[in-house]
């Protein structure tokens, strides 16, 4: 039987649903696990498109996580978390010890990450632009 194709609209609903099961541990983990995040965006593959929308998204969790911008809604800020946990999780829906496949399933979830908090990010850029300006 073949397995199901995962999209970037399945990708939206496993953000928004593991977004609620965020805590404030899972913040910490993110920041302390960057590298290791970082690493499997950086590399060929479904994520390496991402790459630079990872470095905006770590920023923008260590910005609220210091305190410096607290502009973005608690559960926007859920979501990158959960989005960003779910890559780091090797044992997700496709694992990702296999070969590119086991990676689209992480693509399809920042990519719908990135569309939940789009208003967000586009704020946050802003802010950084005009905070640079100053």
């Amino acid at each position: 039987m073949a397995r199901k194709k995962i999209t970037v609209l399945d990708g939206k609903k496993i953000a928004r649903k593991g977004a609620a099961r965020i805590k404030e541990t899972d913040f910490k983990k993110v920041l302390e696990k960057s590298a290791v995040i970082e690493s499997k965006f950086a590399h060929a593959g479904p994520l390496h498109r991402f790459f630079e929308d990872f470095k905006l998204l770590m920023a923008i969790i260590s910005d609220y996580r210091r305190g410096v911008y607290k502009r973005i809604p608690r559960w926007s800020i859920a979501v990158i978390v959960f989005a960003l946990l779910y890559v780091l999780n090797p044992f997700d829906i496709i694992a990702d010890f296999i070969a590119i496949v086991g990676f689209l399933d992480d693509a399809a979830v920042i990519a719908g990450c990135l569309l939940l908090v789009e208003r967000d990010l586009n704020e946050y850029k802003e802010w950084k632009i005009r905070g640079l300006q100053t």
